[in-house]
């Protein structure tokens, strides 16, 4: 892809500690046509590819906890989406949406050269995974979708106005730019300021996503984050939309549901939940129940490490099985 280069990024190295292990972990940078987008990665470099996708408004950061406790000779790969954490703001007059958020799950594969690989996505980032695996099946082997539904629905009569929201909203953003200015926080005010806006977080997790959340200016720290993320999506899909695309996913679904998750924070309306698990079950989704809260895999991520992990490991059982097979017939 014209534009779209893979930059080594071992400057830095650094080790994030957990109850049982270290893992080094290195930064992952790579050239788009408004910036970059920037991430982190662990593991070999030709180890099982896996791509991590966090939810709206965190970073990879969400992940560190995670991928110590996971196989160390896979390669994981998690970014930060455009407008979060590290990565580049879109540029002047853009919206944010989910189909923009695909498209850079494209570009990031194809800069990684991965023809086939897994992917674990959080909230949003398991609603673009959802998106992504139905656009391009033969790309992903296996799915994990941590506490949402891999899509998200909009019910149809209701479209219209929020096209006309998110679209005042960016023309009223752009008038106050000339006026609008950044805020600095002290470093616990900060952390006070995320906690408060995610009540999710523990501590020690605000702490982590707050690496890539802000950076140090003089008399404190100030917020990376694009505010246009805030904005009305303007680009939505119906329920009708969304299981069609589902019924267009070949790899194998895992989703895991905790129980004072999104379910209990956010109330699917409509019915949609229902009907898109329902969606899942006829395509052979294991659906798992945990408990935690929407954040599990961050703050506790010990409840999560050993589902995904077999899961995981057993599509490599079966494909092994499958390809000896296969291998015993020609004969």
């Amino acid at each position: 892809m014209q534009g779209i280069r893979l930059i080594p990024a071992f400057k830095g190295l650094r080790h994030f500690a957990t109850t049982t292990m270290r893992r080094a972990v290195s930064e992952f940078q790579m050239t788009v046509p408004w910036g970059e987008v920037r991430g982190q990665v662990w593991g070999p470099a030709h180890g099982r590819p896996v791509l991590c996708l966090h939810g709206w408004a965190d970073n990879s950061g969400t992940f560190n906890r995670l991928i110590p406790l996971l196989p160390n000779d896979w390669r994981f790969v998690a970014i930060d989406f455009a407008g979060h954490g590290l990565s580049s703001h879109r540029a002047a007059g853009c919206f944010y949406l989910f189909t923009l958020y695909v498209a850079d799950v494209r570009r990031v594969v194809e800069a990684l050269q991965w023809k086939r690989f897994s992917i674990i996505g959080h909230s949003m980032g398991g609603n673009v995974a959802g998106m992504f695996s139905a656009l391009y099946p033969e790309m992903v082997e296996s799915l994990v979708i941590l506490d949402s539904y891999g899509f998200l629905p909009t019910k149809m009569n209701s479209i219209m106005d929020y096209m006309q929201q998110g679209i005042d909203q960016i023309v009223q953003y752009e008038k106050e730019s000339d006026e609008r200015t950044e805020k600095v926080y002290t470093y616990e005010n900060a952390k006070q300021r995320l906690m408060a806006a995610n009540r999710f977080l523990t501590e020690e997790s605000a702490d982590i996503l707050l690496e890539r959340a802000v950076r140090e200016v003089e008399g404190g720290v100030v917020f990376n984050r694009d505010f246009r993320i805030n904005l009305r999506n303007i680009a939505m899909v119906t329920l009708e939309q969304s299981l069609y695309m589902q019924s267009k996913i070949q790899a194998r679904v895992m989703l895991l549901k905790a129980s004072q998750g999104f379910d209990k924070q956010f109330p699917f309306h409509y019915g949609y939940a229902d009907a898109l698990q329902k969606g899942w079950l006829e395509q052979k989704a294991t659906i798992v129940d945990i408990e935690g809260d929407h954040h599990v895999h961050l703050n506790n991520p010990e409840m999560v490490a050993p589902i995904i992990t077999d899961f995981l490991q057993s599509h490599s059982t079966d494909q092994a099985k499958s390809d000896s097979e296969g291998q015993t017939a020609k004969l």
